[in-house]
């Protein structure tokens, strides 16, 4: 069995270190749902001890697979853990209750996504140059620690209160490069995580790839969207069969 054992079981010293034993109910007042996915949820909520603004990502490690998902827990909290930069998300600490990890985080006001809905057009280069010169700040840091996003979008990219550009979202984050793993949003993958399965590893440049689609996402036209859906079907015509069957793209453009 993987380090960190049965899900939810604290035996292991160094996993037991990862979470406050706090009963994070009584710590935490107000949520509301802000956000979900795949994952579980994400909450605003403010801590009761100094009246704080914050954000939780509540992700389940009960039911089926419950212990690939506890060691996906223990992944991302350890990853969390490690960062220390004005654009990266900020990590307040994890609670467990009921077979549920709370992850609390610095609360931000939305993602680079949420501004494409709120303005219901596409955003001026200037702006979209703003966005990006945090994401690369962010992104350089990563990589000087050797660590990959490895799911760079304008979703995934947030906007705190005082206009600082964060990274967030690390549940699919490589802890070290290279890597080898097939996973992030198909779209803003780079082609060399698409092949890795049989073609070796690889490092931080996936990231900058897939922020270059978020560029092209953030200032979006019917023409560059037909660009590069074509540009990306005919990458994906050149891959054997079984990827084929793997990435299950849909026939339309997801921006």
């Amino acid at each position: 069995m993987p380090a960190g054992g049965r899900a939810g079981s604290l035996k292991d010293p160094d996993v037991a270190e990862l979470f406050f034993k706090d009963d994070p109910e009584k710590l935490f007042s107000d949520l509301r749902e802000i956000g979900h996915g795949s994952f579980g949820a994400v909450y605003f909520a403010r801590d009761v001890r100094n009246s704080e603004v914050v954000a939780i990502k509540k992700m389940s490690y009960s039911g089926k697979q419950s212990n690939e998902k506890w060691q996906d827990i223990i992944k991302e909290v350890r990853f969390l853990q490690k960062l220390r930069h004005p654009n990266t998300i900020q990590y307040r600490g994890c609670y467990l209750r009921e077979h549920t990890a709370w992850l609390v985080m610095e609360y931000c006001l939305g993602s680079a996504s949420d501004l494409l809905e709120v303005h219901k057009k596409p955003l001026q280069e200037v702006e979209i140059a703003a966005v990006t010169h945090g994401a690369l700040q962010g992104l350089a840091y990563l990589h000087s620690h050797n660590m990959i996003h490895r799911d760079v979008k304008a979703g995934n990219i947030l906007l705190s209160e005082p206009g600082l550009v964060k990274l967030g979202d690390f549940g699919s984050a490589s802890i070290m490069a290279p890597a080898n793993s097939f996973v992030g949003t198909p779209y803003w993958m780079a082609p060399e995580v698409i092949l890795a399965m049989d073609e070796g590893q690889y490092d931080g440049k996936v990231d900058v790839w897939s922020l270059g689609i978020t560029c092209i996402e953030l200032g979006k036209d019917d023409i560059l969207c037909s660009f590069v859906l074509f540009s990306f079907h005919s990458f994906l015509f050149l891959l054997p069969s079984p990827y084929h069957l793997i990435l299950r793209f849909s026939s339309s453009c997801p921006f």
